[in-house]
């Protein structure tokens, strides 16, 4: 006969009830121990603790990026719009009918124009640029430091390949600057440090009020035509940003018109200050090129994954592997497997992918068709890269 007291239909658990005190092996207690705890967790928690939460873990340590930047819109506003201004020009017009389509006056001489980079590794690239530019440039200032901006030691480049630019000795204003060095410091200081550098450089070269300078990197070019209507128009605005065509790799793949960090300035002293910001709201459509990552070899984009001051996405090693980037060239695709840095959920999604292959050569710097066999990289159609 049972007693009386109180009583429950509930089952006991006689796992759990052998644990304690049981004298067995060490390997069998812990078993014991584990299948207690698991007890009365149902199926759904158990998946949800061993298979969704380390999967949540591992998607974020490799996709994190891509889930902020997917998310950006609603984290960050775009950027306040351009006040674009038209760009005329044709071979066959005017300097003053050019002038006066912009709503400028034509002066009586030119403006001298001072064309200013920080030199790294661009070797072609600048080759390029100031071909292009050469005509109507009255002074090439180039500052040349043997630290990358990441703080990792280089070789000066520039004076070592000094034999490819002795076409522009005579109005070249030259230095080179030591590196700081300072390794985990935000490699934007050791570029601001640099730039402040420049304007010092610019001094040294001469430059007056009202002169022009421009303010760009070296694989962001404006184009002939655009320098040479800048210098010859009245009134034009003290400050001007240029719209650039966006080149990934080569002039193969062309994914927008929307570089703007390109600028011209007026020249004034104590206030000019060499940067690579938005400064104005006015640009200048349709007034050069910006070929990113635009190299000869593949050592010279590992180089450059590590050295700029983005290489924090260099978030696994395998991104440098040499048959990695190569494929990727060759498809227009993500060096960082990153999305696109754009402001709303349309632009994000139109972006997405490879960028499509352009097979269009028309309107290029003058100096690629003359040397066409040199830098074949650069023209659509051959994407293979030298190692390096």
């Amino acid at each position: 006969m049972k007693p009386y007291g109180y009583y429950t239909s509930k089952k006991s658990d006689a796992i759990c009830q052998d644990v304690c005190g049981q004298q067995g092996s060490l390997a069998a207690l812990s078993m014991s121990r584990l299948r207690c705890l698991l007890h009365g967790l149902d199926i759904k928690a158990v998946i949800f603790l061993f298979m969704i939460v380390p999967t949540g873990i591992v998607g974020v340590y490799f996709h994190g990026q891509k889930i902020s930047y997917f998310h950006r819109p609603l984290w960050q506003s775009p950027l306040k719009p351009f006040v674009p201004i038209t760009h005329y020009y044709h071979e066959n017009v005017s300097m003053d009918t050019l002038c006066k389509l912009h709503g400028w006056g034509i002066r009586e001489y030119p403006r001298r124009v001072f064309d200013a980079v920080l030199f790294s590794n661009e070797v072609d690239m600048l080759t390029i640029r100031w071909k292009e530019l050469y005509p109507y440039i009255t002074r090439f200032v180039l500052l040349e430091s043997n630290s990358t901006f990441s703080g990792l030691l280089k070789p000066y480049y520039f004076d070592m390949n000094w034999e490819e630019f002795k076409f522009v000795e005579p109005r070249l204003t030259y230095a080179r600057i030591g590196g700081r060095f300072r390794r985990g410091e935000n490699p934007f200081v050791e570029e601001g440090y640099q730039r402040v550098a420049l304007d010092q450089l610019l001094k040294i070269a001469g430059i007056e009020d009202d002169d022009l300078l421009i303010m760009s990197d070296v694989d962001e070019i404006p184009s002939s035509h655009t320098i040479n209507l800048l210098r010859w128009c009245d009134d034009i605005p003290p400050i001007l940003h240029l719209q650039l065509k966006n080149y990934l790799y080569s002039f193969e793949f062309k994914f927008d018109d929307q570089s703007w960090r390109a600028s011209v300035h007026r020249y004034q002293s104590g206030m000019t200050k060499y940067a690579h910001y938005r400064q104005t709201d006015y640009i200048l459509s349709d007034a050069g090129w910006h070929c990113s990552f635009c190299f000869r070899y593949i050592s010279d984009f590992i180089f450059k994954m590590k050295a700029y001051s983005h290489n924090d996405r260099v978030r696994f090693s395998h991104y440098l592997s040499r048959n990695r980037i190569q494929d990727l060239i060759c498809k227009g695709a993500d060096l960082y497997d990153m999305l696109p840095e754009e402001y709303t959920f349309k632009d994000i999604i139109k972006k997405m992918g490879s960028i499509p292959h352009s097979y269009s050569a028309v309107h290029l710097p003058l100096h690629l068709f003359n040397n066409a066999e040199k830098y074949k990289y650069l023209l659509p159609g051959n994407c293979l890269r030298e190692r390096g």
